[in-house]
């Protein structure tokens, strides 16, 4: 199954929202769960329809998996090694991302950046739907995974 630019970009932005994603192998439909959902962290009323579906027909949904911490650190990387028209930036952004917590730091600069804040938001989103192409491609062998 081929997805529309549209359902990458919908599953892009519900994992980077925190979601589990997951799409029916034949109709493409997608199921969005907080992955609070699913250890038990949250009230699950809202998604207790779609939790219900998945249950019932766990073999005919595929799991696009989230990205690690590692492949986010690695996307801020690329885009600070990116910014050679402002070195001053791009040293912040990279020093931050060698200090102690690493993602905190570099979202502080980022926010606090006029324009590149727009551009970190187009590339990271870029990179997230990139993500969901190449961990589609070939969704129908891989099993999902209800831990």
């Amino acid at each position: 199954m081929t997805l529309t630019q549209e359902q990458v970009h919908d599953i892009a932005q519900e994992l980077d929202c925190g979601f589990r994603c997951f799409l029916h192998s034949e109709t493409g439909e997608l199921l969005s769960i907080p992955v609070e959902a699913f250890n038990g962290t949250m009230d699950t009323e809202f998604f207790e329809e779609d939790l219900e579906k998945l249950e019932e027909n766990f073999l005919e949904y595929r799991e696009i998996p989230r990205m690690e911490s590692h492949d986010s650190f690695r996307i801020m990387e690329e885009f600070a090694e990116e910014l050679t028209d402002n070195k001053r930036l791009q040293n912040r952004l990279l020093d931050a991302l060698g200090q102690r917590k690493p993602f905190r730091g570099f979202k502080d600069i980022i926010d606090d950046s006029g324009d590149y804040r727009e551009m970190w938001f187009a590339f990271k989103n870029q990179k997230l739907e990139d993500w969901v192409r190449d961990h589609t491609q070939n969704f129908e062998l891989n099993a999902p995974d209800m831990e």
